[in-house]
């Protein structure tokens, strides 16, 4: 199983890290690894002194795939979740400075924290009107709507499909909006998808 990342997927959270609209989807890799075990906390890592929360829509691959056509995305996926995308911001920096690749920002151990699955036709079938949001210790941080990804889910996964195959269990971050912030020791996490909680863990 391997999780996929999408980067810069929604306008406003490019303009707040002062980064490019991307001409076609920026896509990194994490590690099973990354996965946050269930019903644990997230440990802030040694190695960053500034690690930022980044909610996103998670969308669970269902078969195996190739080279898939846009027209034929759909057929790939039946469920998604919601997930955070852990990033130690400060390390980012250091390595976009020289150059260098993102794995020790983005792909550390318990950087992606995922929900439970839910079967698309039980929230209205349509994966590209959906709302969800990240509260911190009962206050709203970040709020998204899917209809505002500069790729669309069905586009993501065709893009991927051309330089990774797809397998059954493969995960798929399709990028964060607006309002991505540190978070600190003893913080509570909720994710709320079409305002019902499907998630929540804290922060160690």
């Amino acid at each position: 199983m391997k999780i996929i990342c999408i980067g810069r997927n929604y306008a406003k959270h490019a303009e707040e890290l002062n980064n490019p609209i991307p001409e076609e989807p920026v896509v990194f890799l994490k590690p099973e690894t990354a996965l946050l075990l269930k019903k644990h906390p997230f440990f802030i890592p040694e190695h960053s002194n500034e690690v930022h929360h980044e909610v996103e829509l998670v969308v669970k691959i269902n078969r195996l795939g190739k080279h898939i056509e846009p027209r034929f995305a759909h057929k790939y996926y039946s469920e998604i979740g919601l997930g955070i995308d852990f990033t130690a911001r400060d390390v980012q920096a250091r390595c976009k400075e020289k150059g260098l690749p993102w794995e020790k920002a983005k792909a550390f151990d318990g950087s992606a924290a995922v929900s439970r699955f839910f079967p698309i036709d039980t929230l209205g079938g349509n994966v590209q009107d959906l709302h969800f949001h990240l509260d911190i210790n009962g206050s709203t941080v970040q709020k998204g709507h899917t209809a505002n990804m500069l790729f669309k889910v069905d586009e993501l996964i065709s893009h991927v499909s051309k330089y990774f195959t797809l397998k059954t269990g493969d995960l798929i971050f399709t990028g964060t909006p607006a309002g991505v912030g540190k978070v600190e020791r003893d913080d509570l996490l909720e994710l709320y998808l079409e305002g019902n909680r499907v998630f929540y863990f804290n922060v160690k």
